[in-house]
């Protein structure tokens, strides 16, 4: 398949794989306010195609401008920058206390 040219790419952090081979990566970026010169955190949501579900939640991810795949879904995931650690939570479940105690 011949390169289309240029394709618009996004650096950005998965916030969410709860849907089947879709992940919300948010990629945030520094602007300058226009009157006070001050520089604010821009972020924006972005949901992308994760064919083989390899990306995990706080991942620092590629991804790349494609054709429309559903109503809100025009990324896919190129590739996992940075992969997050991974941890094991533990739920401990409280003692009954005995009746009468």
């Amino acid at each position: 398949m011949p390169e289309q040219g240029h394709k618009n790419r996004k650096v950005g952090v998965v916030v969410s794989t709860k849907a089947a081979k879709t992940i919300v990566v948010e990629v945030s970026r520094r602007v300058q306010h226009p009157l006070y010169r001050r520089y604010i955190t821009r972020k924006k949501k972005f949901m992308a195609h994760d064919e083989h579900e390899t990306a995990k939640t706080g991942d620092r991810v590629c991804i790349v401008e494609c054709r429309p795949l559903s109503k809100r879904k025009h990324w896919r995931l190129e590739e996992v920058v940075l992969k997050a650690p991974q941890v094991d939570i533990k739920v401990r479940r409280p003692r009954r206390e005995a009746a009468g105690r």
